[in-house]
């Protein structure tokens, strides 16, 4: 088939690089433009145009599928759309411009965390389990038919960035098997069953850790919102980016939530059950470094951390 793809970041290229290397022609890649990145604020490509140019792709970048937008893609006369993480909806008459519609590369087990964050979520929700789904676009958000899914655990010590980057290949296969499929003429839909929950996008405000939560709850957080927007809480007024942490083993010493001490060698924080151990931060103007030696630096006896 003739197909368009639509894709932003860095999980959308394990897509691309595998609808590129199939029998499909792929006719155009769409994604938002280069946006500006770093403290120098350099205009930068994103990841999937970035990956359109090594191979060799025409790209169209644009940050809304407007009127032009449609127009551009009307006239490749695409057979299916496909899009992963792209950042912007489609809308009528772009819907129903590709002679099968669109098909959405999604990570998550819909109805299960619909919207834009649905791996980050999902950690923060404790969830045991998550995984990709291919389905049809339709005006609802992530409300389509689902073509295919895979189930993928979700590890004790996974963050969202690493669930994602796992997802993103994961997913990659079960889209160019439901591409062919609609190719072959023998994909089969089901509509979506269950409760329906939703992943808005996270914030600065969701990164802030909540110590009077208990354990599981806090580590939840800690690693679904990391790398983005990235953990954080304020220790004698000043902001602390946690990067890594774990549980504290059993028989660690019980702390109040929030409070904080050295117990052989390591730092641990107090929540409303079990302490965790907080391996690596980065505090305000400084690079990242060991948790304990950030503690013995600090000039407070007694340091609480607060969210």
């Amino acid at each position: 088939m003739r197909l368009v793809f639509a894709g932003t970041p860095e999980p959308a290229v394990p897509s691309l690089r595998r609808l590129a290397a199939s029998d499909h022609d792929l006719a155009a890649v769409i994604t938002r433009r280069d946006a500006p990145l770093g403290r120098k604020r350099v205009l930068t490509p994103s990841a999937v145009a970035a990956a359109a140019g090594e191979l060799g792709l025409h790209a169209i970048k644009a940050d809304r599928l407007d009127a032009e937008a449609t127009e551009r893609i009307a006239a490749l006369r695409p057979d299916l759309g496909v899009i992963v993480a792209y950042g912007g909806l489609v809308r009528e008459p772009l819907l129903s411009t590709p002679v099968h519609g669109w098909i959405n590369l999604h990570f998550s087990l819909l109805p299960r965390w619909r919207g834009a964050a649905p791996v980050q979520h999902a950690l923060i929700a404790g969830d045991a389990e998550t995984g990709a789904s291919v389905f049809r676009l339709v005006p609802e958000l992530d409300a389509g038919e689902v073509y295919a899914e895979r189930a993928h655990p979700i590890g004790a010590d996974v963050t969202a960035g690493e669930l994602l980057t796992a997802l993103a290949e994961d997913g990659a296969e079960l889209l160019l098997s439901v591409v062919d499929a609609i190719a072959a003429g023998t994909a089969v839909a089901r509509s979506q069953t269950g409760a329906t929950t939703y992943a808005g996008k996270l914030g600065d405000d969701d990164g802030a850790v909540r110590w009077a939560e208990p354990q599981d709850a806090v580590l939840g957080r800690i690693r679904g919102v990391t790398p983005e927007p990235g953990a954080h809480t304020t220790v004698d007024g000043t902001r602390v980016k946690i990067l890594v942490v774990r549980r504290a083993a059993d028989g660690a010493p019980a702390l109040e939530p929030g409070h904080m001490a050295l117990h052989e060698r390591e730092l641990h924080v107090g929540t409303a059950t079990r302490p965790i151990i907080v391996e690596t931060v980065q505090p305000a103007g400084k690079g990242p470094m060991r948790a304990a030696d950030w503690w013995r630096g600090l000039r407070s006896d007694e340091p609480v951390a607060g969210s």
